[in-house]
């Protein structure tokens, strides 16, 4: 097939839109559905994403992607009780045996309320477990390079029949150049091919030299998203996975404190009071993420005498600013990568609040004196990548 006619383009009066190679076969086929243009935008960029976490850590991978931007991505490592109970996956039959669906159920789990409505990337075959977990989320569609009848058969009855599946094939590689056009004017150049190993760790820059096995393998995973993330952007990772991805800002401490606010919230959810919160039965897991979150930001809203017997089934016990303060200060061994260079040290300030103690950044700003300096005052440990990642 040379060509996929989509609904629409961007928004619904650009009428006109098609997927389509000018030689040779697409590499994609829609098993199910009728996906859109931004939803082939999220499924190319998060099947990309996920390819080479697989290739460059050796586990299967998993992106939600939102906005061609990843919300969240990971590696099929097991999730612990607390995980599974902050992500609504303690239920899951058969989890623990899947690490796709559990690089998957981590992946959603990094921001659930920028999640909703995601497109999933998956690296390998989608099995059933996968697509039981696919199943009980709000979501859009789903990438990969196969699926089992199983899985085909669970995710078509998604959405009333509608749901989006997309086969890739996995040994389709692209040519070496890439274009676009903005405002009728062509733009080309080669495509993005840095190869993203632990040779980009070698050079560390702080007093603190030690990055442990798992520091790098997170530090990893964070520049291979930044890779596809809209930038300026700044992943904050840990356990395999990332915890807040701070997306398309103009300023770099605005992507710094973004993802740090959202790895915040990620760690909070993990809070005995939280995962204890008394949700009311038959509450839907949109509903329990958008109370959680509002309990997080904004308590007087959520414990209002007319609002909490909305969710719970009986008023929660507040989480105040000290008990929030104190939990985090005990979040340590965060990982951070950033697509460009840190301009200024309040970076480092913001990132230590959030527990980073392991940085892979590029380097080359004038004042990076300034910033190995306050590295080297909490403890961090930095690693100058010399690659930047710009992604737009």
């Amino acid at each position: 097939m040379k060509e996929i006619r989509l609904k629409y383009g961007c928004n619904p009066n650009q009428n006109l839109a098609r997927l389509y190679m000018e030689q040779g076969e697409l590499p994609v086929e829609v098993l199910n559905g009728n996906p859109g243009y931004i939803n082939f935008l999220d499924a190319l960029n998060g099947w990309q994403l996920v390819k080479e976490l697989k290739l460059a850590l050796g586990l299967p991978a998993a992106a939600s992607f939102k906005h061609v931007s990843p919300a969240g991505a990971a590696v099929g490592i097991r999730l612990d009780d607390d995980l599974k109970k902050s992500f609504f996956a303690e239920d899951i039959k058969g989890l623990d045996d899947s690490p796709l669906a559990c690089a998957y159920a981590r992946a959603r789990g990094t921001d659930r309320i920028s999640s909703f409505g995601d497109w999933i990337a998956l690296s390998d075959t989608c099995d059933a477990v996968t697509a039981s977990v696919i199943r009980r989320e709000v979501s859009d569609g789903v990438i990969a390079p196969g699926y089992t009848e199983e899985a085909l058969k669970i995710l078509s009855g998604k959405r009333k029949g509608k749901y989006n599946i997309v086969r890739i094939d996995d040994s389709y590689r692209p040519h070496p150049l890439e274009r676009k056009q903005v405002f009728g004017v062509t733009f080309e150049q080669a495509r993005n091919d840095a190869n993203i190993s632990e040779s980009i760790l070698s050079n560390v820059v702080t007093k603190q030299k030690n990055i442990p096995d798992r520091a790098r393998r997170d530090l990893l995973l964070s520049m291979i998203v930044l890779k596809y993330t809209q930038s300026n952007s700044v992943v904050f990772a840990y356990g395999g996975q990332t915890i807040g991805v701070g997306a398309g800002q103009q300023s770099r401490v605005h992507c710094t404190r973004l993802a740090g606010n959202k790895a915040d919230l990620f760690n909070l959810r993990l809070h005995p009071k939280v995962l204890a919160l008394p949700f009311l039965s038959g509450l839907s897991r949109p509903e329990r993420d958008n109370a959680i979150d509002c309990y997080l930001t904004d308590y007087r809203a959520i414990l209002a005498p007319d609002e909490w017997p909305r969710f719970f089934a009986s008023r929660p016990e507040r989480l105040t600013t000290y008990d929030k303060e104190s939990y985090l200060r005990g979040i340590t061994g965060v990982s951070l990568g950033s697509d460009a260079f840190f301009p200024f040290s309040d970076n480092i300030d913001r990132a230590r609040r959030s527990g980073v103690f392991y940085i892979a950044q590029p380097g080359g700003s004038v004042r990076d004196a300034d910033v190995i300096e306050a590295c080297d005052r909490y403890g961090i440990v930095m690693s100058f990548t010399s690659l930047r990642l710009f992604h737009h």
